[in-house]
């Protein structure tokens, strides 16, 4: 009901706002903008559209485990991969109770595709949007950046080849400095942040600070002890019981550091190069594992 209520108060030219507990783009609001329109059909256009995003999501599995750069899997042994998740409950419960995250992982699946293809610039777009949807897709972009050293028609373990070491008593090279910025990673970067600002500057030109605030502002000193599943949970528990005894050193806000450490840093240089997708998936799961809100989506 939280996006439907925004999107209703959308209908009437007010802000999403409006309605409480509403955290996310208004954009989302505007594109679930149907189902205040009368009738049980569109009531229920949401869930339809994310039912249909995990659909889609499935399909782009097959194509990229068929592609080359994604294994060259056989037709029917990427089906039965791609059935993981196709046939996966959890995934058809969540959308059809109406949560949302199906528009994303459609999002992130069709960017690992992107990438893989070498669309760099549909790559940057889409992820882009994603992070303007949801904050946590950011954290590909390190793996992405670093993949895309690979020489183009190929994986990164086919083509690579042995690189002359620096001395070790030396600094990289200004060549060496420079070779990191290639074209792929130039494009990327400029796309993803344009679309990324594009959608901010118009968001903010309308809805203006709540926009800030309860798109991104709020996540960071978010306090949620309920249907909570975090290592964090007893201890934000204990916060939100006691909010006067204020401590310098606000645990709401610490644990970002381990969790981007591991999932944004660490994980990206050791993984990236050697399977894309593989390390998006350790990113994924390091990322929820060390959230301070971990819910069933």
């Amino acid at each position: 009901m939280v996006f439907t209520d925004a999107a209703r108060y959308v209908s009437q030219g007010l802000s999403p706002y409006e309605r409480e507990t509403y955290r996310y783009t208004p954009l989302l609001a505007w594109i679930l903008l149907p189902t205040s329109w009368p009738g049980t059909f569109w009531f229920s256009f949401g869930k339809l559209l994310f039912s249909i995003s995990d659909v889609v999501a499935g399909w782009f599995i097959l194509v990229i485990l068929r592609a080359p750069e994604g294994g060259a899997m056989t037709t029917e042994r990427a089906l039965k991969y791609a059935c993981i998740w196709l046939l996966n409950p959890m995934v058809a419960t969540i959308s059809t109770r109406g949560s949302s995250e199906g528009l994303l992982a459609v999002l992130v699946v069709a960017l690992l595709w992107a990438v893989i293809r070498r669309r760099v610039v549909l790559a940057g777009m889409l992820l882009g949007l994603s992070v303007h949807l949801k904050i946590y897709p950011f954290i590909y972009g390190a793996s992405i950046v670093w993949y895309l050293e690979s020489p183009h028609g190929s994986t990164p373990a086919q083509k690579r080849s042995p690189a002359t070491p620096e001395p070790a008593n030396q600094l990289p090279s200004i060549t060496t400095i420079l070779k990191f910025f290639n074209r792929s990673r130039i494009i990327l970067t400029i796309s993803s942040l344009l679309t990324f600002t594009s959608l901010n500057l118009m968001m903010y030109a309308i809805y203006s600070r709540p926009f800030l605030e309860h798109t991104f502002l709020y996540h960071l000193t978010r306090i949620d002890h309920r249907h909570n599943f975090s290592p964090y949970n007893t201890l934000l528990h204990l916060s939100s019981a006691a909010p006067d005894k204020v401590s310098s050193l606000k645990l709401e806000s610490l644990a970002f550091v381990p969790q981007i450490l591991i999932s944004a840093i660490l994980i990206p240089i050791a993984l990236s190069k050697k399977d894309l997708a593989g390390t998006m998936l350790a990113q994924t799961f390091a990322f929820v594992a060390f959230n301070k809100v971990c819910t069933s989506q």
